[in-house]
Order: structure tokens, then sequence, then C-alpha cells
């Protein structure tokens, strides 16, 4: 087994590891742009627009050159850029030419640049077999033949963006979210987005060499995906993006050939897993767990959320049923199950919850509330009544008010009941000549 520092200091694989971690990072603070901006079909676009443009470097290549030569990557990395900046340019002059949908351009610039990409390489594939195997390079990627001269030169690229964003910070976050207001700051928004593009275009064409064509979109959205699920601050979106495509950037390498060992003992036979899709593979383990298990948003607490405030409403709506029928002498299991349309079973639960927290009492096998029940119940009242009072002053008809007073009685906070003391004037009666229990408040 390989030790996790000589990822870092081992010549062979030093380069790779080093180079897709500032690659992910780089491409990650860039994509969180993207995303913030719904534009995530952006970086897809682009990095099939650089396709064709690979291709035609490598035939160009072919022309003047008859053995692979240091300027090779240079060459095709060139072409990728002019390509991917000319499908960007395209799409501007559609989107301010036409009054067409956003998504639809991108797909049209997708398809279309690609396709050209695909019959250049067609060609390619037969005249020149063993360029066309470096086109399929740049086209699912391939981390693991990465040199030094690519570790300085995603270096420079993860250098530009980190300057970008630590001394512009503030008018990206203003264009991004409020562009009306940026120009009435006298920003200039077209310089700012024809900034970003050129980031993003930079970003896409380093990229393709590390996880390619087809997968470059996911190295942009996925880590900052899994960042907006843990927080709703731009900085630390961006923060939290960069770590998660650096850290995804490292299992990558490290998995794709821990792994690939462990795989190859087992099964007797040579298994490659390769790195670029590992990356994104790590990258959208951490999106898929954080839109499972986030504090705020993930699937698993907001169930238990939804669960709670589901029962926490039953048990309230048992106090103003149990507070309305004003039965002195308590009321039975089956009684109580029958007026909230329960089980025995969930009745049974819910009424050892009440009396846990101190509104329900049972005397006899018989349940009735106490005092804090009673004025928990009231002011449960107080609020449905207020809301109705509410919807009826805002215009409401009073006959179709009821349903939404039922919901919101449970919501209401006691600064929005301040409110609605203030605005109605504290009324006596709801639209139905109904009491309002007064306010403890």
């Amino acid at each position: 087994m390989i030790a996790f520092w000589e990822f870092f200091t081992d010549p062979v694989l030093r380069a790779p590891t080093i180079g897709s971690i500032l690659m992910c990072v780089a491409s990650s603070l860039v994509g969180a742009v993207v995303v913030l901006r719904k534009r995530s079909l952006l970086g897809e676009a682009l990095s099939h627009a650089a396709y064709p443009g690979v291709v035609l470097a490598v035939a160009v290549f072919a022309c003047f050159f008859s053995s692979f030569e240091e300027s090779f990557s240079y060459i095709v990395l060139g072409g990728a850029f002019l390509f991917a900046l000319l499908g960007a340019r395209v799409l501007d002059f559609l989107q301010s030419r036409f009054s067409m949908k956003d998504d639809s351009l991108l797909c049209l610039v997708l398809s279309s640049f690609f396709g050209v990409g695909v019959l250049v390489a067609s060609r390619i594939q037969f005249s020149h077999p063993l360029l066309y195997k470096q086109v399929q390079v740049f086209l699912y990627g391939q981390a693991a033949t990465m040199t030094d001269i690519h570790v300085v030169l995603y270096g420079v690229l993860c250098v530009i963006v980190v300057v970008s964003f630590l001394l512009f910070f503030r008018v990206f976050e203003v264009v991004t979210f409020d562009r009306n207001f940026a120009k009435s700051l006298n920003i200039s928004v077209s310089l700012v987005d024809t900034w970003m593009i050129w980031l993003l275009v930079l970003a896409v064409v380093v990229g393709i060499r590390s996880v390619g064509v087809v997968l470059m979109s996911g190295m942009l959205v996925a880590p900052v995906l899994c960042a907006r699920q843990l927080t709703c601050s731009m900085k630390k979106v961006l923060i939290f993006s960069a770590i998660i495509g650096g850290v995804s950037g490292f299992l990558g390498n490290y998995l794709s050939l821990t792994l690939s060992q462990y795989l190859s003992e087992r099964a007797s036979m040579r298994v490659s897993l390769p790195t670029g899709p590992m990356i994104l593979l790590a990258s959208s383990f951490f999106c898929m767990a954080a839109i499972i298990l986030s504090p705020k948003r993930g699937l698993i607490f907001r169930f238990i959320r939804r669960h709670r405030f589901k029962n926490q409403s039953q048990r309230e709506n048992m106090v103003k049923s149990l507070w309305k029928h004003r039965q002195k002498t308590g009321f039975t299991l089956s009684q109580i199950c029958t007026m909230q349309n329960l089980s025995k079973l969930e009745g049974l639960f819910q009424l050892r919850v009440l009396i846990y927290q101190g509104w329900i009492e049972k005397k006899k096998g018989l349940y009735l509330l106490n005092e804090d029940g009673r004025q928990k119940a009231a002011h449960i009242v107080r609020l449905h009544r207020l809301w109705e009072a509410y919807l009826v002053q805002m215009g409401h008809s009073k006959e179709k008010v009821h349903a939404s007073a039922e919901e919101m009685e449970h919501v209401l906070t006691p600064e929005i009941e301040r409110q609605l003391m203030e605005f109605l004037g504290d009324p006596k009666e709801d639209p139905h000549q109904q009491p309002i229990p007064g306010s403890k408040l």
C-alpha cells in the first residue's frame, strides 16, 4: 500500500496529484460563480466547444511535424482555448441578437461545436491513428500522464483564479446577485462578465487534460453543489468549494491507484481505474453526502424536521379540540382518537407526549387539560382567529380563510402576533363573530 505522502514526493505520482488538486481548486472557484448565476450548463457547453479546437490543433500539428515534440501540448491547449472562447462569443452574439432562451442556446453551441469535432476526429482516426489516440486523451482525460510542466501550468491558472477572487470578491458578489445595483455603483458589468468568461475558459481548457471534455462540467458543478448545501454565504461557498475540489483531486488519484492495485490482486487480472472519472466520482460522493446529511438542507434532517412539525401540529390540534369541547370530566382514548381521526396507537403516543409536556393530565383513565394546557389551547385558537381576521382584512372571503388559518396557527411567532394585533387594532372577535381569546404577551 502506497503511503499518503508518497503522492506528493514520488517523481511519478507527484505531478498528477498536485496538478489535479490545483485544477480542481481553480475549476471549483470559477464554477461557484457559474452555478450561483444559474448557468451551470455553460461549463458543459464551453468544454464541448473546446473539443473541435483540440482536433483541429492535432490536424495542424500533423501537417507541420512528423513526430511528437514538446510543443504538442501547447498547440492543442491553444486550439482548445480559441474554440472555447469562440463558443462563448457565439453565445453572446446569439443572446444579443435573437430572443432565445439561454438553455436552448447552450445546447445549440454544445451540440454543434462537438459535432464538428467528432467529424474532424473521424478523419484523423484513419489518417493519423497515433495522433487520434492523443485526441482521445482530451476527450476522456488522462491525469496519470501529467508531468511537472502541467503542474506549473495548473499552478499559474490557480494563482490567477485565487488572486482574482481575493481582489474582486465584492465586485463578483454584487454582479452575481444584483446586476442593476452593480450598475448603479458604476461597476462595469460587461467587463466583469468578460473576465469571468475568460477564467471559465481557462479552467475548462486546462481541466480537460485531467478529466476530459465529457466530465469537465462535473468538476465545475459538483463541489459547488456540495458547498451550497452547507452554507448560504457566497464567501463560504467559495471556500468550501475550493476545499472539496482539492480533496476530490487528491482522492481521485489516491483511489485510482490503490483501488486498481487492490482489485487487480483480488481478480487475478489487471484492473485500471482512470484518474479523471475517479476525481469526479469523489466529488459527486461529497455532493450526494451533503444532499443527504447536511444539517440545514439534508434530506434526512429535513425529514426529521417535517416529522417533528407534523407531530407537534397534531398535538396542538388535539389540545385545541379538547379545549373547544370543554368537557370537565375528561375524555377517553377512543373519544380523542375519533375526534382527531387517529389510530389508538397514534393517539396514545401523542397523549403520552402531551402529558410529558405538562399540558394534559390523566385521571381515572380519562384525559383532561390542566391549566397550562388550557392556556396553550387558548393561544392556538387566538392565533387561528387573528389570522382569519387578517385575511378578511386583506380582501379574502371569510368562508375561505379557515384552511389557511389551520396551517398558520402552528407557525406564527410572537413577533408576527404583535404585528397582527397592531395592524388589526387588537380585535375581540374573528370574522365569524367568535371571540378571540386574550393575549398573554
